[in-house]
């Protein structure tokens, strides 16, 4: 019997060989051997709990900054898309979410509530666990600034909590620990009029409709912006602004943003990015790093 065949007991949905294109911004990828969207945290500890120890497990959100492989993911992918994750709760200057709530979800409940600080989460197409993840920001502000603490099940021992200061978050570094699923996080705002966090808000989708492409298939920034620089410079420069590969092209928009233009493979996604990579490498000495993640078999 495979490890398939004996697969811990769950309340929530589990589904084999399940196409996991559907669920990411790019449209692409291969199917993950197993599903499991659990139905709360506890449902979530009792599968991890009794999973076999040597069965590979990834996590993925609402997909918007990751390239599935063609071949599919191995093992066990974790999806925490149900009721019991997608909670936003205003407490009087913090907010508790959990990890399956939308970042822009996230800044709207605390602007209805008077809390300030947290108006960059409303550019940001994700969620709070790929937030924390990947001490997720934008236009001068990230997750690590106003995180407090954080809860979650670790894969060997069951439900854990962790402060703010016991994780060590840098630029695009986030809380991400090898066996540890983060299902929620407190965040610290401070209290401001409602009208002003709003307008502010809107300051930041208006900018980001202005300057990003994100009535495409797309995934986000494809590569960190190195020290002193931006990464979209230097891909401009390199000439790979509008360049494509197979289906996938590189925004007219945003040079840093890789589109699905219909037909893409994930193949061609992550193809495309190697190139514009290589290419900045060889005319300005500098090795951009992916700030997509890429998950599965080629």
């Amino acid at each position: 019997m495979t490890w398939r065949g004996a697969l811990p007991p769950v309340r929530g949905r589990l589904l084999f060989e399940a196409l996991l294109a559907p669920f990411t911004w790019f449209r692409v990828g291969g199917p993950a051997d197993v599903l499991f969207i659990p139905a709360d945290e506890e449902d979530l500890a009792g599968f991890l709990g009794g999973l076999e120890s040597e069965v590979p497990v990834a996590l993925l959100g609402v997909g918007s900054n990751v390239i599935v492989r063609d071949g599919g993911v191995e093992g066990v992918v974790i999806r925490l898309a149900g009721r019991g994750f997608g909670a936003v709760e205003a407490e009087e200057t913090r907010i508790v979410a959990g990890a399956g709530a939308l970042d822009a979800a996230v800044a709207l409940v605390a602007a209805k509530a008077g809390i300030a600080g947290l108006e960059f989460y409303a550019g940001i197409p994700g969620t709070i666990g790929g937030a924390l993840t990947m001490n997720a920001g934008c236009y001068g502000r990230e997750t690590g600034e106003v995180l407090v603490e954080m809860r979650g099940v670790d894969r060997g021992v069951g439900r854990i909590a962790a402060k703010r200061a016991d994780v060590d978050l840098a630029y695009r570094q986030g809380a991400g620990v090898p066996g540890v699923v983060w299902t929620g996080a407190t965040f610290q705002g401070r209290p401001d009029d409602p009208e002003a966090i709003e307008t502010r808000m809107a300051e930041i989708t208006g900018r980001r409709a202005a300057t990003q492409p994100i009535r495409e298939k797309t995934g986000g920034s494809t590569f960190k912006n190195p020290p002193g620089d931006s990464a979209w410079r230097l891909i401009d420069a390199a000439g790979w602004r509008g360049r494509s590969v197979g289906g996938a092209m590189f925004s007219p928009l945003h040079a840093n943003f890789m589109i699905n233009t219909g037909e893409a493979t994930a193949a061609d996604i992550e193809a495309l990015g190697e190139a514009a990579r290589g290419a900045v490498e060889a005319k300005f000495g500098v090795r951009l790093e992916w700030e997509i993640k890429r998950i599965g078999r080629p």
